[in-house]
């Protein structure tokens, strides 16, 4: 990021910014899982999985406090690997943290079993 440019965000980030289920009004968590330079739309779009604290659904990916690189949520929080979406830079409203690569690399294995 140099010369007043935006941030590009990378895979083990967790952003947060709009909830397109919810309206323009409503925001929330997202982990960046893909993020590819040379790809269309590098910096511009993102493959994102949902964190959450909610905890009542089975198969969440717990998310341990050691797992944080930097940052970090308020509450407890798990990853909830069947619920993708691609964002946009532009519903980013900031950078939270960024998680450790064996826990991405663990939802996005999780993901593509329920590809599957």
């Amino acid at each position: 990021m140099t010369n007043g440019e935006p941030p590009i965000f990378d895979r083990g980030d967790v952003v947060y910014g709009d909830d397109p289920f919810k309206g323009d009004e409503d925001a929330r968590p997202w982990l960046i899982l893909s993020n590819h330079e040379g790809r269309p739309f590098h910096g511009e779009q993102y493959i994102a999985l949902t964190p959450t604290s909610k905890s009542w659904m089975d198969g969440l990916i717990d998310i341990p406090g050691g797992s944080w690189l930097r940052g970090g949520t308020p509450d407890e929080t798990r990853i909830v690997p069947w619920s993708v979406q691609s964002i946009g830079h532009e519903d980013i409203d900031f950078w939270q943290g960024r998680l450790a690569d064996d826990i991405v690399d663990n939802a996005t294995t999780t993901l593509l079993k329920e590809l599957r």
